[in-house]
């Protein structure tokens, strides 16, 4: 059902949209990839993910910038012959006070978390929809339902996330087209190694302490969730079992926003 199908992965060249990237690919479904890396390092992966039997299209587009999206989508249209699965991933973060927090940080963290997966979705919508199916998924995070000190802009963006996903849920819900959001707890990625530095400074304490007394500590099973295990529900969502579920917000955290 999906080989031959065509997914725009923002953020793919590394961490969880690169998992998810390879999954899909493993599915036969053909990949756009963006993200930053070094020329060498990019042509390595999207060989990668092509060595998987599939086609693999890349674009740097800077996702602060709105331009460069609507100019992604469209390339990703042309090259590929039309795009069927959009998966909003990319993400920074930053950890501080909110008193401290600097103003660029802030807005830095709503483009790319948030606006980003706006203009993505408002210039793919049309193509997705010429192909009469699709499937929007947006990576947002434990922290679109619940909120944690120090990072005021990371919350908000992700909170942001999942109500932008309930709203095109609804505009599309008879399209033959999904809308959903998957909330991982912490995947030990590039992104979290950066926050646990990042927040070890926030609140003066050791690495290892961040990670069991305020990381693991949420996720009740103690355990990181991994890239695999996120790549697998998203992979879920593109399939005919899960047509009916839309406008979801879909925790993978170790139980922590259960509690």
């Amino acid at each position: 059902m999906l080989k031959g199908k065509t997914a725009l992965i923002t953020g793919s060249t590394s961490g969880i949209g690169l998992g998810i990237a390879r999954a899909f690919a493993d599915a036969g479904i053909n990949i756009v990839m963006n993200g930053f890396g070094t020329p060498d390092e990019i042509e390595k992966l999207r060989k990668d993910i092509e060595g998987r039997g599939v086609r693999a299209h890349y674009s740097g587009a800077d996702m602060t910038k709105p331009e460069q999206i609507e100019t992604l989508v469209r390339d990703a249209a042309e090259v590929m012959g039309g795009v069927d699965i959009v998966v909003n991933n990319a993400g920074i973060q930053f950890v501080s006070p909110v008193q401290d927090f600097p103003p660029e940080k802030w807005d830095a963290i709503l483009a790319i978390n948030l606006s980003a997966g706006f203009h993505v979705v408002r210039h793919a919508l049309p193509v997705i929809r010429k192909q009469g199916w699709g499937r929007i998924i947006n990576i947002a995070s434990a922290h679109a339902l619940v909120a944690s000190p120090f990072k005021s802009a990371y919350v908000a963006a992700k909170h942001g996330v999942y109500g932008f996903t309930k709203t095109i849920a609804l505009e599309v819900a008879q399209d033959n087209i999904t809308c959903n959001a998957i909330c991982p707890g912490y995947v030990w990625t590039p992104l979290v190694e950066g926050q646990v530095k990042d927040t070890a400074k926030a609140r003066g304490i050791s690495e290892d302490e961040v990670i069991k007394t305020v990381l693991l500590a949420a996720q009740w099973t103690k355990k990181f969730v991994t890239i695999e295990q996120v790549a697998g529900l998203a992979l879920f969502l593109c399939s005919d079992t899960a047509e009916n579920i839309t406008g979801a917000a879909i925790p993978i955290d170790g139980g922590w926003t259960a509690a």
